[in-house]
């Protein structure tokens, strides 16, 4: 199963010359996390695992990679599926495309880690979270 949802380019996402200013894309990615997190995991909400747990997915490597500009007005489909499904880690994909005509305009590889806020440690992913995410992991 893939995450997905649907992101409208603004002025406000746009360079002078009216593309998508390349750190925006990683704005939209994380924007899409938090979503993924309240709509997709549903266990706990992306601001209550921060504020009622404690916790927190800070990103320890990421790669993007750039195919097409997007342009004010665009409409992007924000795909993410899960690579790899560590103990206390997780490896996503991320896809952004036209979502019009498919095209691939970017395409990220991004590393979270499930950590206390209190400790900045490392902690096993609860079995609620995990069990929750797993639909989202890509079959091998």
């Amino acid at each position: 199963m893939m995450f997905e949802r649907f992101h409208t380019v603004r002025f406000s996402d746009c360079d002078p010359a009216g593309i998508v200013f390349f750190p925006q894309y990683l704005v939209m990615l994380n924007t899409n996390v938090e979503c993924w997190f309240d709509t997709g995991v549903q266990v706990v909400s992306f601001s209550g695992l921060h504020r009622d747990l404690k916790m927190s997915v800070p990103t320890v490597h990421l790669e993007c990679e750039f195919f097409a500009p997007s342009f004010h007005g665009d409409t992007l489909a924000l795909q993410l599926r899960i690579a790899r499904l560590g103990s206390s880690s997780l490896a996503l994909e991320h896809c952004f495309r036209d979502a019009a005509d498919g095209e691939l305009r970017m395409q990220a590889k991004q590393v979270l880690v499930w950590a206390s806020m209190q400790t900045r440690q490392s902690e096993p992913w609860p079995d609620d979270i995990r069990k929750a995410m797993t639909p989202f992991l890509i079959s091998t």
